[in-house]
């Protein structure tokens, strides 16, 4: 397919949001035959914002889109920070004939301390040369606190697209719901049901499975890294299938602490979270489950 050629018939677009739930979804949408999800999640190819701190303004690179993809039915593109993009719903506009775009909105705050904690643990945000460790700091930085810009985003992809080409959900929609959530997405995407496998203590991108390696740890990994791929690439799609990390043995790793938003947190982002979320409410009728008294 030509760089200068339209994708017809339907593409699903998981847009967002980071920390939302969108790991298990897109995990769990992947069991199903008839939909193609991207190989890996998250192909950012589309977008200029690449993850939390890549950005690039080169356009994309459509050949290397569809390799992506490798196998039948609806084909879903589950790069999450899409939607914080101001370039991303032109460019979808552009290339495709029915886009449609799935988003899950999780209470803004927790989110954005999920996702700070996030980079901290993950050493991002050392590896990118910004100073992180304190919230207020980090806040303070647009490269964090866009994800979250829920209205505003929102506001640029109704400019390119009607509304009733989003699917919106809360993300505790994920965990009460779930059923019901995927069985209303195969309506939307118009495709038959199918019975699911429904686990949510799998296929998720939650703090607790963020464990620092120890130095034993760190050994393993790098004996393992010296084995010839076509014999340590059946393991690890096996591993993969079932969701098993090795590195989560107490042994080759040590659990972080769970941490939540405090007090604190919400003062910090009260005024611009609740003008996004006041925004996107108005845009979309979205009905946001009390998070703003959770700021008060």
């Amino acid at each position: 397919m030509g760089d200068s050629e339209r994708v017809s018939g339907t593409h699903a677009f998981l847009i967002g949001t980071p920390k939302s739930g969108t790991t298990w979804l897109a995990a769990t949408l992947s069991q199903n035959p008839n939909i193609c999800v991207s190989n890996p999640k998250e192909p950012n190819i589309i977008a200029t914002h690449k993850g939390t701190f890549s950005r690039s303004v080169e356009e994309p690179d459509w050949e290397l889109y569809e390799s992506f993809f490798d196998g039948g039915g609806i084909r879903l593109d589950a790069s999450i920070h899409a939607f914080s993009c101001p370039e991303a719903p032109g460019r979808i506009s552009d290339r495709f004939d029915d886009p449609r775009f799935v988003l899950s909105f999780r209470e803004p705050v927790s989110r954005i301390f999920s996702h700070w904690r996030m980079v901290l643990d993950s050493g991002e945000a050392k590896k990118n040369g910004v100073d992180w460790s304190e919230f207020e700091s980090a806040w303070e930085d647009e490269r964090l606190r866009c994800d979250s810009r829920y209205g505003s985003s929102m506001e640029r992809w109704l400019q390119k697209f009607p509304l009733d080409r989003f699917y919106i959900i809360d993300s505790s929609d994920l965990r009460t719901r779930p059923a019901e959530v995927l069985e209303e997405l195969e309506q939307f995407l118009g495709l038959p049901q199918h019975d699911y496998n429904i686990d949510m203590s799998r296929n998720s991108n939650s703090a607790s499975r963020r464990r620092p390696m120890s130095a034993i740890g760190k050994a393993v990994r790098l004996v393992f890294s010296l084995v010839p791929q076509m014999i340590k690439g059946p393991v690890v799609r096996v591993l993969q299938k079932r969701d098993l990390n090795i590195y989560n043995a107490p042994i080759l790793s040590s659990a972080v602490p769970l941490l939540k938003a405090q007090e604190e947190h919400y003062r910090i982002c009260e005024k611009t979270v609740s003008e996004e979320v006041q925004l996107l409410s108005k845009l979309t009728g979205f009905e946001s489950k009390g998070w703003m008294e959770k700021q008060n």
